[in-house]
């Protein structure tokens, strides 16, 4: 018996579209009719093309883990540094502000129903999650009602950010102005879940749409502040901060540590940036 071959040069998802098609106008599948696909010239190159792109992309980011790996380990002596005034300072800080947490708990119960205290779980060092504390400073069932407000986002990336946040409270507003909702994670920093510098910790929901590249923010503790809260915080797009943390990791050092410390304070004091 003759079989009969017909040969398709064209991309591959042509041939696939077209392979159904010729066999049920011909009817001649049952009597041997053979359809062999050759790819086009140019569809092979796109496919080598793409395998070269994905082949780069992961020795890139090998390399970029291995560095920043590598730097974790050369500032082991400064982290350790950094650890000791992290206790130091937040026991101080404790000790000495106790009668104003006590006022803003008082002002929280007083301005809306829910809890003081703010607890949510974050991403932190190596990608370990942690129970993360504020002050309250939005109404108590704000997270349930973050999806019908997903549309008004004023941030790029993964993060959401609004500058006039409805769920806000009235004394959240002034909270958040400056800074204070931030003073229970001093409880954090002791705990040794984070650093009072480093980068912000973020939502587990967040770190999992990270890039191979934002993931390695994850290398260090995370900070009650650092360098992108005092270069702009809200205000920066989501990209800029992300070069900002991985320009902390990669120079680390107590000047740079103290630095961004005492920058922390004009910062908050102009409220720039913060909603």
């Amino acid at each position: 018996m003759n079989f009969a071959r017909i040969v398709l040069t064209a991309s591959s998802a042509l041939v696939d579209f077209m392979k159904p098609r010729i066999y049920s106008k011909t009817k001649l599948q049952s009597s041997g009719l053979q359809i062999v696909s050759l790819p086009a010239a140019n569809d092979q190159a796109e496919r080598h093309e793409i395998e070269r792109h994905e082949q780069e992309q992961a020795e890139t980011h090998e390399e970029d883990t291995l560095l920043l790996h590598g730097l974790s380990s050369r500032h082991a002596g400064t982290q350790t540094a950094q650890r000791a005034f992290d206790v130091f300072f937040c026991t101080l800080a404790l000790l000495v502000l106790w009668p104003v947490f006590a006022l803003i708990a008082l002002l929280i119960r007083l301005d809306s129903p829910g809890p003081v205290l703010f607890k949510q779980s974050r991403v932190g060092k190596d990608g370990t999650e942690f129970w993360f504390f504020k002050f309250r400073s939005m109404v108590s069932d704000a997270e349930s009602l973050r999806h019908l407000l997903e549309m008004q986002n004023e941030r790029s990336g993964p993060v959401f950010k609004m500058k006039n946040d409805p769920r806000i409270t009235r004394v959240g507003r002034v909270l958040r102005k400056f800074s204070l909702d931030e003073l229970p994670q001093l409880i954090n920093v002791l705990k040794g879940d984070m650093s009072l510098v480093g980068p912000r910790p973020a939502l587990p929901k967040e770190t999992d749409k990270y890039t191979a590249r934002q993931r390695q923010r994850l290398i260090c503790l995370p900070g009650v502040t650092g360098l992108w809260q005092v270069s702009g915080r809200a205000s920066l797009t989501f990209e800029r901060s992300i070069e900002l943390d991985l320009y902390y990791i990669e120079r680390q050092s107590i000047g740079l540590y103290f630095r961004i410390l005492l920058l922390t304070i004009p910062a908050v004091l102009r409220a720039e940036g913060a909603y």
